[in-house]
């Protein structure tokens, strides 16, 4: 889950492959090409008539820095420079194993803020992700923070690591760590799609349980995705990738310049929008065949989520997780809405209840609920302290 700081996204894949081999992954390819800076050119012409815009780039994979010091040293001044009508930002997420200085030296110069991913203590995350992976993540994490470059970690949670959630969060907390999670999907590869699958109603637990931990050591500690999801049911308005509305403004390019929907969808041939290399408008894509299936989702939350509070802010959730792997109609909604209202209605109702006391007459027995309620943050401490960042 990401911060959409901006309200258009473009999301480079520049290779599927990775030298990782993590149990739950479901988006790496071996036999991946990489990217060739004629599709890199492609792009920036793509995207120059486009106006009115402030745009983010992530690069994502796959493992993004299989692309090479070269490819980073010719992508990220061309677009700084032909595109500065857009203001554009950079990111990456990575699992930093081929992270070099000379690496480091380029990304830096480009403030380009790292994401990676350790799912807890150094023998859960080799479980989860295969043998010396911790290491080289913190080898790679060590070489990047060494060029002043911002790296945040991403704990994926499974079936197995959910039951060591209190270990996991002590360790974050222990290494200073702002923590920001994932709930392990269903894999589109392989025969048992669902080995490391959370279910919707684990996390949705998780998810109360890590509002308890974040408001509990809020002076220490930060869980991103708490952050978002309180902010959300305070602003009634969805900022963040899973919980927005990314139609026509969230887009990935594949290695060979085809365009698609969000990088979940790379290397899906049925999710095609279009091609770089024919500078497709905005509306073209959205009347590709992948592009209408995208907006049939949406008019389906109108119709199916209309009578839910949460409706303004989760728009039913991602639209990957309800359309990947179904037939061309849609069947439903994000299967982890039983999480996300999970999460809203608990947010919602303590929200509520302080404000609620906040405003009512003070008597003596009032004032002391009030100071021990007081001892611990609430929400609406948090969403403050959030807000005045």
């Amino acid at each position: 889950m990401s911060l959409m700081k901006n309200p258009f996204h473009v999301m480079i894949i520049p290779t599927l492959g990775c030298p990782g081999q993590c149990k739950y992954c479901w988006s790496s390819d071996v036999h991946s090409p990489k990217m060739t800076l004629e599709t890199a050119d492609a792009i920036v012409r793509w995207l120059e008539p486009l106006e009115d815009q402030r745009v983010t780039f992530t690069f994502h994979g796959g493992e993004p820095l299989l692309a090479g010091p070269e490819f980073y040293r010719y992508i990220l001044p061309k677009i700084s420079s032909r595109l500065a009508h857009l203001s554009p930002e950079f990111a990456m997420q990575t699992n930093l194993w081929l992270m070099t200085d000379e690496l480091a030296e380029i990304l830096a110069e480009y403030h380009v803020p790292l994401g990676s991913s350790i799912d807890g203590p150094e023998t859960l995350t080799n479980y989860q992700r295969g043998d010396n992976y911790f290491a080289r993540t913190m080898a790679g994490y060590r070489t990047a923070i060494s060029h002043g470059l911002l790296v945040r970690f991403i704990c994926t949670f499974t079936n197995s690591s959910v039951l060591q959630k209190e270990e996991i969060v002590r360790f974050f907390r222990e290494q200073g760590w702002v923590m920001k999670l994932h709930p392990a999907l269903p894999s589109l590869k392989g025969d048992n799609p669902n080995e490391w699958t959370l279910s919707p109603a684990e996390y949705g637990e998780l998810l109360v349980y890590l509002l308890d931990e974040a408001l509990l050591h809020a002076d220490e500690f930060e869980i991103m995705n708490i952050n978002d999801l309180c902010r959300c049911v305070f602003t009634r308005s969805g900022s963040v990738c899973t919980y927005a509305d990314c139609m026509g403004t969230t887009f990935a390019v594949g290695p060979d310049g085809a365009i698609y929907p969000c990088y979940r969808f790379v290397g899906m041939p049925e999710w095609v929008m279009g091609s770089v290399f024919d500078a497709p408008t905005i509306d073209d894509l959205m009347a590709s065949p992948a592009g209408k299936r995208m907006l049939a989702f949406k008019d389906h939350v109108d119709t199916a989520c209309r009578s839910c509070a949460h409706i303004d802010y989760c728009r039913g959730g991602c639209p990957y997780n309800a359309l990947a792997g179904t037939s061309e109609h849609v069947e439903g909604v994000d299967p982890h809405c039983m999480a996300y209202k999970r999460i809203f209605d608990e947010i919602t109702t303590r929200m509520e209840r302080e404000m609620a006391a906040d405003t009512a007459v003070p008597t003596p027995a009032t004032r002391m609920s009030r100071v021990r309620r007081k001892a611990k943050p609430g929400v609406m401490a948090l969403v403050k302290k959030i807000v005045e960042q």
